[in-house]
């Protein structure tokens, strides 16, 4: 059993965020398409950024409830979509790295595809929908949770081959990888086959009848950035620029630093020699690195329009609820970062789309095509209205009963406060009552809770990705719609307990006048002497609580906000 120090660390939640009465729908069971993106922040334009092109996701964003703050609770691959997956948090499924399976090492937990196999449909699986290898008993949970053993692109074996032509007109195993893709091995890429697969899936099941659940794993944008060449075009490097603030912030504590160690393995970074563990990469790097992720996103962006189009013209859409969204987001020069790795917004905070058909959007006319297909090429790409905003704090976590509300079954029920042995519960919240309801005044008092392992209190070379073994702080973090709040606590992983009483550093933003978490006040003589206080409390439970009930309460008061 988890100690109650580890296991309750979320349950502040119960205390602030409000709970949904089930929602009742009249459409009955929907087919369900969840599209999941890899390492994909918002930086999409139905999020309002200015320079990305993703006309086909804000085509489907225009008729969707559009989630403006949802986080991931762990910032790398792996422990975010098991965590989601199962809606269970990483200090439940015990993964914090890549080596464990959690039925094994946790808990035989009921995943949110296998629920829906349970209730009748047809579950499929195209591309990186599980972590592949041990962190899914190199199965993909299969055949728990599919139905038909999932689909894995032949060309991903090449991902991390030689194959990015570089300025000396060699091969080689680069980050910076826009390619000629009829030079490519097989003459394809992955992300090109797995919508190819996506398609031929949703006929197969257009033919048979019947619910159908299938999960679209895209790999992009991850890197490395081996995406058609002419993608690039879309961002001249002229129009480039670098991150607002691309300097690490003087009050960061070195724990909290991400050294950005897989973007140092590349072949093309190699050749720069940036020292470790700050560097910096060099400015004209940075540049092309930002191009090519914009790049690789509207790379994504038309995969996702092809899939939803034949969705369309197979006469699904309209019977079928869509979900898009991210296992965690991707640092792109923000305090000196690069990747995931760390509890910042940037690399927390992710996109999260839902549409209903004829419940977040008028119904289709006869005739009519809900998603017809946006060439990004095209100069008279249209611009979408915006979706329904929803404003309110929210998790991934919150997916499972949120789709399984949404397609018309019962939802999981909550997790006690120990669930090792619970097969089918939710430490999530629905959102199918915000889905419908966007208007709903949002609660200002929810919160969403990540976490981050670290090896040591300074960078090393495994700071990014510790085993288990070599874990020994763990960056517990809350974020409110006031602050972020981070405390780094002494962490045992023979016991899976953390020391809530032993802490090694804290960050804490004030997001209205520091929206970039670039100026960490935790150790500020009115900040530090209330925190220090609160931080002997035993359980993260009440210490977190108290922490941000004090801010809630006293802070604006104190002419602190």
């Amino acid at each position: 059993m988890m100690p109650w120090t580890i296991r309750t660390w979320f349950n502040a939640s119960v205390l602030i965020v409000t709970c949904f009465s089930p929602v009742v729908l009249s459409k009955g069971r929907l087919n369900v398409l969840f599209i999941i993106s890899d390492d994909l922040r918002p930086t999409i334009g139905c999020y309002g950024d200015p320079i990305v092109k993703s006309p086909n996701i804000d085509q489907l964003a225009s008729k969707s409830s559009v989630f403006h703050n949802a986080y991931a609770q762990q910032a790398v691959c792996g422990p975010s979509r098991t965590s989601f997956l199962t809606s269970r948090r990483p200090d439940t499924t015990r993964l914090y790295d890549f080596n464990s399976y959690w039925r094994v090492h946790a808990g035989n937990y009921t995943t949110l595809p296998q629920y829906f196999k349970s209730q009748g449909y047809t579950t499929m699986s195209v591309g990186k929908v599980f972590h592949p290898g041990i962190a899914s008993n190199h199965s993909d949970d299969y055949p728990y949770s599919w139905s038909v053993p999932p689909y894995h692109p032949p060309s991903f074996a090449y991902e991390k081959r030689k194959v990015c032509r570089g300025d000396d007109g060699k091969l080689h195993a680069n980050l910076l990888c826009a390619v000629n893709v009829t030079e490519m091995p097989l003459k394809t890429l992955p992300d090109m086959e797995n919508t190819a697969e996506a398609v031929r899936l949703l006929k197969s099941v257009k033919e048979a009848g019947g619910p159908f659940f299938l999960a679209v794993g895209y790999y992009k944008p991850h890197i490395p950035f081996r995406i058609p060449q002419e993608f690039l075009e879309l961002y001249p490097l002229e129009n480039m620029t670098l991150a607002p603030d691309p300097d690490i912030p003087s009050g960061l504590p070195p724990v909290a630093y991400n050294p950005w160690a897989d973007i140092r393995k590349r072949e093309d970074v190699q050749s720069l020699n940036i020292s470790f563990p700050y560097g910096p990469i060099p400015k004209d790097f940075q540049l092309r690195i930002r191009q090519h992720y914009f790049a690789a996103v509207s790379y994504m962006d038309a995969q996702v329009g092809r899939l939803l189009s034949a969705l369309d013209e197979l006469g699904l859409a309209e019977d079928t609820m869509v979900v898009f969204t991210a296992d965690h987001g991707w640092s792109l020069g923000e305090h000196g970062e690069w990747a995931k790795y760390s509890n910042f917004d940037v690399a927390t905070r992710v996109p999260l789309i839902v549409h209903v058909p004829g419940l977040t959007s008028a119904p289709q006319k006869p005739g009519e095509q809900a998603f017809p297909f946006v060439d990004v090429f095209s100069h008279s790409v249209r611009k979408f209205a915006n979706g329904r905003a929803v404003r309110e704090i929210v998790e991934l976590v919150d997916l499972f009963p949120t789709l399984s509300e949404l397609g018309g079954l019962k939802p999981p029920p909550p997790c006690p406060r120990s669930s090792f042995g619970v097969r089918l519960c939710t430490e999530g919240t629905s959102l199918a009552r915000s889905v419908l309801s966007p208007h709903l005044r949002p609660n200002s008092e929810a919160i969403a809770y990540s976490q981050y392992p670290r090896p040591s209190d300074t960078p090393r070379e495994d700071s990014d990705l510790p085993f288990l073994a070599d874990i020994r702080v763990m960056g517990y973090s809350i974020r409110s719609c006031d602050y972020r709040y981070t405390l780094w606590v002494t962490f045992d992983p023979a016991s899976f307990q953390a020391n809530m009483t032993d802490v090694h550093a804290g960050e804490l933003y004030l997001l209205r006048d520091d929206p970039g978490q670039d100026h960490n006040v935790y150790d500020d003589r009115e900040h530090g002497r209330v925190l220090g206080k609160l931080s002997g409390q035993h359980h993260w439970t009440s210490t977190l609580t108290q922490h941000l009930l004090y801010f809630n309460s006293g802070s604006k008061a104190k002419g602190l906000l």
